[in-house]
């Protein structure tokens, strides 16, 4: 499955693709399809709580895993930048903070000393095992 998104910001595009891996495991993963190095942040309920953390830094045309194991939740969030001032974003507001981060909770983020930046929503679907997001620069080939 593929779909293809404009974000604005740096009018980047998202691919998203549900990708079989090769090995029993699974995994939900981040490719850096664009030719600068981007620095990505998650964020995803538990079940009982939200939980945002970042950052993971991405060398251009390379693959991150952001977490191993099958995936327990059918929505995850991504908020990602490159060096370049572009930015891929959307409108669920997270907590994130400069540095390294692990963050419980989205409310409250400016009064617990945080920084508060939106996410864009990876919808993966109900049956989902793993699934692979890439980053592509505007204009690039799918």
């Amino acid at each position: 499955m593929k779909q293809a998104l404009r974000i604005s910001g740096a009018v980047a595009v998202l691919v998203m693709a549900c990708v079989p891996l090769s090995t029993a495991r699974a995994d939900f993963r981040l490719c850096n399809n664009t030719n600068a190095r981007v620095s990505v942040a998650l964020a995803y309920t538990n079940g009982s709580n939200w939980i945002s953390e970042g950052w993971w830094n991405i060398k251009a045309s390379n693959c991150e895993t952001l977490l191993r194991g099958p995936l327990a939740a059918q929505y995850y969030y991504i908020y990602a930048m490159d060096e370049r001032g572009g930015e891929w974003k959307g409108k669920a507001f997270m907590c994130t903070r400069d540095r390294e981060f692990r963050i419980d909770g989205r409310e409250d983020c400016f009064v617990r000393g945080f920084d508060r930046s939106g996410f864009f929503e990876v919808d993966t679907g109900k049956d989902a095992k793993n699934w692979t997001v890439q980053l592509t620069d505007p204009g690039q080939a799918h």
